[in-house]
């Protein structure tokens, strides 16, 4: 066979390309294999005590078994199927779910949860809630994921948020030796320039220096919450630099819903999660994070699903009057955690234990609703191996079939399914772990 490329020219480009490409693999590394949570709930610092995530829980299926005694509330009020035996298994899962780990992540705010108060305030409770975090940790009595939330490094409010992380951050570790909470972070909110994410990389390594931290053990999440977060004065998208700035210490971000439509002039009624704005931030967030192993976080629903009638004392009419209020707001909370999970978005936020359930119920119907069909294209598709297969009116590619993967690599990281349901698509653990449908059939072509 002829050639006509010399072997130097070859091996020049070859070379080239793969210093190249190496690069471009170190800033796209794919999807993290870490457990991502399916909610961050925040609450004000002036309430945090060692056991407020345990008694979150608690209301959360109080609340639940109140409002929803069976299966058809969850037809009823957010439409649920029965087909499939689908609205059951979310019943069921959800009951399970707010007993064994109602909350998954908390985050402990200093910011509009706590508002602007005296220094001397902000500080005593800085290490209140440091040395509550400690007790938590001793009593096993906080959530899988956790972390605080501090002020901007805004101009005006820079040194409050600075105060309080090192308050914070001293107090916890003189508590507990220099350990961390599993999954510790600290969220900067309103983040408009890259270099308030390095500042707090550099506040980072000083105060590992100076405590009994381990170098590299602090972690951030940034939040994109103003249009300048999404395009700068200079009309470029800053989001991968300010991820870049974090030097590897980033690990999310989380959009502020409120902030940003507000933020676009958008009066108060029609700021919702739902709005177009927010959907135009959200696809150039996921467009510039894609592939980076970043966890995308949407915002909250600020309707609370709370009767206003309270007491032992209350009417026949006050009850079915509460009730109406609570499966409204439901409903609300449910149809934007719909909309979120629609655009790709598998992680929010909560605001309030009442609010807890209709997340799960969200999570769990999206991917069991959609579980059998999924499960049949997949196992189609890997069967023949690398052939484009047409399975039922759907014609599948190779990148679909990469898309099937991830439906079950998410919905078995929210427990929407078991890992044997997973599994039954006939895929092995060792497979399902590589998390790449390339290597999968790689693997069953050899």
């Amino acid at each position: 066979m002829k050639l006509s490329i010399s072997e130097e020219a070859k091996n020049s480009v070859v070379d080239n390309l793969k210093k190249y490409n190496s690069e471009f693999q170190a800033h796209y590394p794919g999807d993290r294999q870490d457990r991502q949570p399916v909610h961050t709930v925040y609450g004000g610092a002036q309430l945090f005590k060692a056991d407020t995530i345990k008694k979150m829980g608690a209301s959360a299926i109080m609340h639940f078994q109140e409002y929803a005694e069976s299966e058809n509330v969850l037809h009823d009020v957010f439409g649920i199927t029965h087909d499939n035996n689908i609205a059951a298994q979310v019943f069921q899962k959800i009951n399970e779910k707010l007993r064994s780990e109602a909350v998954e992540d908390f985050r402990i705010d200093f910011e509009d949860g706590f508002g602007n108060r005296l220094d001397d305030e902000e500080d005593q409770t800085a290490e209140f809630t440091a040395k509550e975090l400690a007790r938590g940790m001793e009593q096993n009595t906080i959530s899988p994921f956790i972390g605080i939330r501090i002020k901007p490094f805004s101009e005006d409010l820079k040194e409050r948020g600075i105060r309080t992380l090192d308050i914070f951050i001293t107090t916890l570790v003189d508590a507990t030796s220099g350990k961390l909470p599993n999954n510790f972070v600290v969220t900067l909110p309103k983040v408009t320039i890259p270099e308030q994410v390095s500042a707090l990389v550099e506040l980072f390594e000083d105060l590992e220096k100076n405590t009994a931290l381990a170098s590299g053990s602090l972690q951030m999440e940034i939040m994109i919450e103003t249009t300048q977060s999404i395009v700068d004065w200079n009309g470029i998208v800053p989001i991968k630099a300010m991820i870049n700035a974090g030097k590897g210490r980033c690990i999310a971000a989380h959009f502020g819903t409120y902030d940003y439509t507000a933020s676009c002039n958008i009066t108060a009624r029609y700021q919702t999660m739902a709005h177009p704005v927010c959907d135009f931030a959200h696809h150039m967030m996921k467009v510039a994070l894609a592939g980076t192993g970043i966890w995308l976080s949407d915002g909250a629903t600020n309707v609370m699903p709370l009767g206003p009638h309270r007491g032992a004392e209350i009417t026949d009419e006050q009850r079915k009057e509460n009730r109406q209020i609570v499966h409204n707001a439901w409903k609300i909370g449910y149809d934007h955690i719909r909309h979120s999970l629609l655009h790709g978005f598998y992680q929010g936020w909560d605001l309030h234990p009442a609010q807890i359930a209709a997340r799960y119920a969200a999570v769990y119907s999206f991917f069991l609703e959609s579980y059998e069909e999924a499960a049949a294209r997949l196992k189609n598709f890997i069967d023949k191996a690398a052939q484009a297969t047409l399975a039922g009116d759907v014609f599948d590619d190779a990148a679909t079939g990469q898309g099937l993967l991830n439906f079950f690599l998410i919905a078995l990281n929210c427990g929407a399914i078991s890992e044997k349901e997973a599994l039954a698509v006939g895929l092995t653990l060792e497979e399902l772990r590589s998390r790449s449908f390339l290597k999968i059939l790689e693997g069953r072509r050899s």
